[in-house]
């Protein structure tokens, strides 16, 4: 893990739902270690990709993709070879299109938005193949719950993105007069058109972004082929 979410975090660590967590896993991961997800290396990889200090957005998801072959560690983003993409990824990149006025990205690899500053933060970090949210109520909604409320406490002007019920459940975590928060549906083609489309979240929070003073993410060129 990055070294100043460790210093961050610190205290998590030696909770024992922490330890029971870690022990819960990597039986897990030795006993399967084919069909957990993702990789070992990757699990705390939205974490790695973004430091501490450099969260200007927050986006949650639920648990990793259960596919072979999708998680990677960073919430809606999939390895750059998958085709085709996740239905939820194809809804916000048709949102993307259509709120900054651009072509749709064929890759889904969002790694870019996490080196500017974008918590892509799934709510359970692991999941075994085929059975989502199988992993879930192990100990990770504790430890994300602990990064939302770290972000929310200690940094200023974080814009949160919560799409769907169980990310908007993470409200009462965070100070709305501090930060930015965007609330809409979730992208799943089960829930999109009831008010996801149209909700524009990349222009909205890059205009609270410049006018925090901070610069904007580039939602668009920093995806690449």
């Amino acid at each position: 893990m990055e070294q100043s979410w460790k210093t961050a975090l610190q205290s998590e660590f030696e909770q024992p739902y922490f330890q029971s967590l870690i022990s819960f896993v990597r039986k897990e991961y030795l006993e399967n270690p084919q069909q957990i997800f993702p990789k070992g290396n990757d699990i705390f990889r939205a974490l790695d990709a973004c430091p501490f200090h450099a969260v200007k957005v927050v986006i949650l998801g639920q648990d990793p993709y259960p596919t072979r072959g999708h998680a990677h560690g960073l919430c809606f983003s999939v390895e750059p070879t998958v085709r085709p993409l996740p239905k939820s990824l194809t809804n916000i990149y048709k949102e993307l299109a259509e709120d900054l006025n651009a072509g749709i990205p064929s890759n889904g690899n969002l790694i870019n938005w996490a080196n500017q500053g974008v918590l892509l933060l799934n709510t359970v970090l692991t999941v075994r193949e085929g059975m989502p949210d199988s992993h879930a109520g192990k100990g990770w909604e504790n430890f994300t719950d602990a990064v939302l409320k770290k972000v929310n406490s200690d940094l200023k002007q974080v814009v949160f993105i919560l799409w769907g019920a169980k990310a908007q459940a993470k409200l009462p975590f965070i100070d709305v007069e501090r930060h930015f928060v965007i609330c809409a549906p979730h992208p799943s083609p089960l829930s999109a058109h009831r008010g996801f489309f149209g909700s524009r979240p990349f222009s909205r929070t890059n205009n609270y972004l410049i006018q925090q003073g901070r610069s904007p993410i580039d939602w668009i060129h920093s995806i690449s082929d």
